[in-house]
């Protein structure tokens, strides 16, 4: 968790530089592209990552054999998918120069691949090489984008660099895995593995295409209905937004084997840590989000300037977005671990039309800060009120529903304990 946050605030510092250099509308093109290449990263992935914890938790003596087929998995998927997003750029930009970033962008989907040596320390809890190769990734990336700076360079280098950044972090797994495991010349390809890990992360694979619909396509329908400009301006405000939704993430990750071992031990016992888990997630984050919301003006003029100062109203609503992110998060590694994450599309598609359409219909006549809100709506729907009426998530539901009943007592019993 130290190291996330070391990594985060390191991206930061550099993407404040970034940003304050490019300017709004070339930092909204930026941003544009990439969103619309994590659009079809999804399908690149193929929701294994979850998966592939899951079972390298269970199964540690075969990790050759999960790492090697979830890898070949991923690379194929990958070459794949980076021939449709960029067929389909071709097909819809009439922008040359987008499409060529889009093409550039979309190299790191194959580079993603090596993300099984990450899932695979995740799996075994041993977050130090992980650490490490993303600290690495940091710095020399920050390194790269300063020197653009200095020497003045054009957009196209931005997302260049952007893109090297994956293979910077794929290295560093490779090394670190060679210096703790072994060599990746062991990793092989096992057929029934692989039916295996299709059959169980398609309903993964679907829920997160659902997620990143309703997570990402705002940036894109501002882009295509709005303006590069406007994109810009709220992609400062999602930058700053997903520093706060790391936490979440960070706990989720962290704890699901510790969740996963504890339900094999006793369900009682998981429960009550997975009622903690989540009281955890959901209150920290929303002290944070309170902090940045109420400071949103001030956070921005410091941070990116007066050219970014329209996003402070977006910033003070978009915030909060991290909170129904917390609790949408923390249910949905409860929905892997106890095997019913089948039903998981229902919720995401709920949050994917609902975003979609509301984003079609309010866009155009209220702009971003209408999109800052539909963030919010269609996050809180998939991500919680959606499980009332699944009945194999009822039981998260009310997990849920007790954070909002004295949730926050574990939280400050925490603080206590330190």
């Amino acid at each position: 968790m130290s190291g996330k946050i070391v990594n985060l605030l390191g991206s930061l510092f550099v993407g404040i530089l970034v940003t304050r250099y490019l300017g709004p509308e070339q930092f909204g093109l930026m941003n544009y592209v990439i969103s619309y290449v994590m659009l079809f990263q999804i399908l690149a992935s193929f929701g294994l990552d979850s998966i592939e914890i899951r079972e390298e938790a269970r199964n540690r003596q075969e990790y050759n054999k999960y790492i090697g087929t979830a890898f070949y998995l991923k690379l194929a998927l990958g070459a794949v998918v980076f021939i449709l997003c960029i067929s389909m750029s071709v097909f819809l930009e009439a922008d040359r120069f987008t499409t060529y970033m889009v093409a550039m962008y979309a190299l790191s989907m194959i580079a993603n691949s090596f993300n099984v040596i990450r899932n695979y320390f995740m799996a075994i809890v041993d977050n130090e090489y992980v650490v490490k190769s993303e600290m690495a990734r940091v710095v020399i990336g920050a390194l790269i984008k300063i020197v653009l700076i200095i020497f003045d360079a054009d957009l196209a280098w931005f997302i260049a660099a952007t893109a090297f950044d994956t293979l910077l972090v794929a290295g560093g797994y490779v090394m670190s895995y060679i210096k703790k495991t072994g060599s990746p010349g062991a990793w092989f390809f096992d057929k029934k593995t692989a039916v295996f890990l299709l059959k169980e992360s398609f309903p993964l694979m679907l829920t997160s295409a659902a997620v990143i619909i309703y997570q990402r396509i705002d940036q894109v329908m501002i882009g295509q209905m709005l303006d590069n400009n406007s994109v810009g301006i709220f992609s400062v405000a999602v930058r700053i937004v997903d520093i706060i939704i790391y936490i979440p993430f960070i706990l989720s990750d962290t704890l699901t084997p510790v969740l996963v071992s504890a339900k094999e031990k006793s369900y009682e016992e998981y429960c009550i840590k997975a009622q903690r888990f989540i009281n955890i997630s959901f209150w920290s984050t929303f002290l944070v989000a309170l902090i940045i919301s109420m400071l949103s003006k001030w956070i921005l003029l410091l941070l990116f300037g007066s050219q970014y100062i329209d996003a402070t109203t977006v910033l003070a609503i978009l915030a909060f977005k991290s909170v129904t992110v917390a609790l949408s998060s923390s249910a949905g590694k409860m929905l892997i671990i106890e095997g019913v994450q089948k039903w998981a599309i229902l919720r995401d598609i709920t949050g994917c039309i609902i975003c979609v359409s509301l984003n079609f219909l309010l866009l155009p006549r209220y702009g971003i800060v209408a999109a800052a809100c539909i963030a919010i709506i269609s996050n809180l729907a998939a991500g919680y009120l959606s499980d009332a009426f699944i009945p194999a998530y009822r039981h998260i539901f009310v997990r849920q529903t007790k954070v909002f009943c004295g949730g926050w007592k574990d939280l400050v019993f925490l603080f206590k304990s330190k």
